[in-house]
């Protein structure tokens, strides 16, 4: 099924930066990411940006715009080199028609994306921006860890703001809530936008996961 699909576009390789599609835009295409690692934002009227996700290889992107018909609801830019197959979204359409195994895991992607914004806005409501973090933090080790030392690399580069953005808080509210938690021994910062979590039944704890676990995929 995987490879019907690929088969409908053509390979791309891509820049760091490149911008795949931009929110407001029509969306004609959906792209398929091969080997690659990319960041969902949008912005508000007033210019305020936040970031909504990240997405990795195997993820497909862009497929909301060309079902419904509307605009692109967000920007979405490579971290760094990618490549990525573009499908037409009359291909894509037409793909799902001809497949229903592949609309119905198209349904389940979604659900699971719709459970990760529903869980961060009840962390949201629920809790204060230091644990709103943690448990933000182990999600996305959770899917996109990797080992580290005796810790979990994050597995994504991501910047203080951007975390702000997953969060609902202010880039300076974050450095204090990061500097927090580092000073609990629960994570460390090597490096700009690169973070480790030295303890995660620590962060676990302290984020009321006791129970989470992080399995990293293996280098």
């Amino acid at each position: 099924m995987r490879r019907r699909l690929l088969a409908q576009g053509s390979p791309r390789h891509l820049p760091p930066r490149r911008v795949l599609m931009r929110q407001g835009e029509a969306g004609s295409s959906v792209w398929v990411l091969i080997d690659a690692l990319v960041k969902v934002s949008a912005g508000v009227e007033n210019g305020t940006e936040s970031l909504l996700a990240v997405r990795v290889s195997g993820d497909l992107i862009g497929e909301m715009a060309v079902l419904t018909g509307a605009a692109r609801s967000a920007t979405v830019t490579t971290c760094g080199r990618a490549v990525a197959r573009q499908i037409a979204g009359g291909a894509f359409i037409d793909f799902l028609r001809r497949h229903p195994q592949a609309a119905l895991t198209l349904n389940q992607m979604t659900i699971e994306r719709l459970r990760w914004s529903n869980q961060r806005r009840l962390d949201f409501a629920g809790y204060e921006v230091g644990r709103c973090l943690a448990r933000v933090l182990l999600a996305l080790a959770g899917r996109h860890g990797r080992p580290y030392g005796r810790g979990v690399d994050l597995g994504v580069p991501l910047t203080q703001a951007e975390l702000g953005g997953l969060v609902g808080a202010k880039e300076d509210t974050v450095q204090k809530a990061l500097r927090a938690l580092a000073d609990r021994g629960y994570i460390a910062m090597p490096k700009r936008s690169h973070f480790v979590i030295t303890d995660p039944g620590g962060l676990g704890e302290y984020a009321d996961l006791p129970d989470e676990k992080i399995r990293p995929k293996p280098d």
